[in-house]
């Protein structure tokens, strides 16, 4: 009886015997995955398997449900930093850079985060798909100036709601619900990001006070 796949983590399946030819197999349904998500589809197993060359008998194997079908072609890169090599010393000048190459990196991934956040909202979700990246420790990078020059900033809690309101939701809602184009849609996130950052170093914003602590 071939052993089980759960939320796209490998399974004692996959470990035993001709384990090259089985990573082969799983890299090519998931990269068929990924060309569906691509396509704007929703892909089953099945979809996946058909599109690989894959029989759905082995597909099962690998991926005994959608989810976690979906869960292991969801993006796997992510870069310890955003910050570009010559990233200027001006806050804003680094919180843009950081902005641009956070956008650009949504939109690029766009298919598998809209299907992670959908994976996420299901209700009997047994975690938080979104929850996976580092686009906190990536805004936060780009305020570390803030650390002398405006101590009275929490950088901590700006970069949260920074990332709250420039992230994959809000993309998502800008371009679906707003009617905005990609570029539209990156232009306001990204202005966005600059204003709440004006609005901290003017001790307007609830970022310049009480320290909390998140994980994106």
């Amino acid at each position: 009886m071939g052993l089980r796949y759960h939320d796209g983590v490998a399974t004692p399946y996959e470990s035993t015997g001709r384990t090259a030819q089985k990573s082969r197999t799983r890299h090519a349904l998931i990269a068929a995955t990924q060309d569906l998500l691509t396509a704007g589809h929703t892909p089953k197993v099945e979809d996946a398997a058909e599109r690989a060359g894959i029989s759905r008998t082995t597909a099962y194997r690998y991926f005994p449900n959608q989810r976690s079908l979906l869960l292991a072609a969801r993006p796997t890169i992510s870069p310890d930093s955003l910050m570009p090599p010559d990233a200027p010393a001006d806050p804003r000048g680094r919180l843009d850079a950081v902005m641009t190459a956070f956008t650009r990196y949504n939109l690029t991934w766009e298919p598998q985060l809209r299907t992670s956040l959908r994976l996420s909202l299901e209700p009997d979700a047994d975690q938080p798909v979104l929850r996976q990246g580092r686009a906190i420790g990536w805004i936060a990078e780009a305020l570390t100036p803030l650390r002398d020059s405006h101590p009275h900033v929490d950088i901590d809690r700006l970069a949260v709601a920074i990332r709250s309101a420039t992230g994959i939701e809000t993309l998502i809602w800008l371009i679906d619900i707003a009617g905005y184009t990609r570029e539209q849609a990156a232009i306001t996130v990204k202005a966005t990001a600059r204003a709440l950052l004006d609005a901290a170093l003017h001790g307007d914003a609830p970022a310049a006070t009480t320290t909390i602590r998140s994980r994106d």
